[in-house]
């Protein structure tokens, strides 16, 4: 076989040495790009899943709010993701609904939510808080339960008001991750649960004689103080009763799209999905304040 000229083949080893520096770094950063993107969660499953509609789920009550005959779901409630979530700026931005149909006093209760802090600048943080704020002797039951973050040195904490008893789990989260928050009274103890990334954790149960007051309102975003959430918060149920741990569990596994699991005792069901009806039955609609929705959120949730 007839050999190549050393001219010619020193040549051809110079040409493919420059064609591997010449590409070699577009084909490096092509690859960091990518990284870098996947690591935004930018090819997450989530983002491509297929979304629902606002109102694609409800609770239907054939003999009006407040009945518990013949009740059921219509619509799309197999927990399909939102198509939008409620956005709140931090700036007094909150979502407020008149709920006298929760039981008071030491009558059972719990309230879930999914939130995504995405700025820790406010410091305290409510994702919802319960009651009044007219807590004038802290000897007496505490007045509003709430659940905030970037307290008691955790995230999240649920705290009851005026006794100013923390609830603390630290899930190991950072900002800018969807996190499943619940809180429950049992009409004996507070108890808090979160779900993050597969595993729900509980409190220990904390004694306390709850609210004595009536007629109070749910504040979404913010606090009785006014501790503002900067972030993303959907599908807030509220119950009227002490839902079990299972339960609590399985509503985490439904995920951020999933419906009540208790009807009997849902009082309010706010999907936040493109505006602040009450999908409950129960005609609970909130009012908002300078809450805007977007439909870029789901790159950061990841399903339990």
């Amino acid at each position: 076989m007839r050999r190549l000229p050393m001219q010619l083949e020193r040549s051809k080893a110079q040409s493919a040495m420059e064609y591997l520096m010449t590409y070699g770094w577009a084909i490096l950063i092509i690859a960091i790009v990518l990284a870098a993107l996947f690591q935004l969660g930018i090819f997450s499953s989530a983002s491509f899943a297929p979304k629902a509609p606002p109102g694609s789920c409800q609770v239907f009550r054939p003999n009006g709010p407040g009945t518990t005959s013949f009740i059921s779901t219509e619509g799309e409630c197999n927990g399909e993701l939102p198509q939008y979530v409620a956005q709140f700026s931090g700036s007094g931005s909150k979502i407020t609904a008149s709920l006298p149909a929760l039981p008071q006093g030491a009558a059972p209760r719990t309230i879930t939510a999914w939130y995504d802090e995405i700025n820790a600048s406010n410091g305290q943080q409510d994702v919802f808080a319960y009651g009044s704020l007219a807590c004038s002797n802290p000897s007496t039951p505490p007045e509003y339960f709430e659940v905030y973050t970037n307290g008691c040195s955790y995230n999240p904490v649920m705290n009851a008001w005026c006794t100013d008893t923390c609830l603390s789990i630290n899930p190991g989260y950072t900002l800018g991750t969807w996190v499943f928050v619940a809180y429950e009274y049992n009409g004996t103890y507070q108890i808090g649960y979160t779900g993050y990334e597969g595993e729900v954790q509980k409190t220990d149960n904390i004694p306390y004689n709850s609210f004595n007051t009536q007629g109070l309102t749910l504040y979404i975003g913010q606090g009785l103080d006014r501790s503002d959430f900067i972030g993303y918060i959907s599908n807030v149920q509220v119950y009227g009763t002490a839902l079990s741990q299972n339960s609590i569990q399985a509503l985490y596994q439904e995920g951020i799209g999933g419906a009540p699991i208790d009807l009997q005792n849902l009082v309010a069901w706010y999907p936040l999905n493109g505006n602040t009806n009450d999908y409950s039955g129960n005609g609970n609609n909130g009012v908002p304040n300078g809450v805007t929705y977007t439909s870029s959120w789901s790159s950061s949730y990841a399903a339990p």
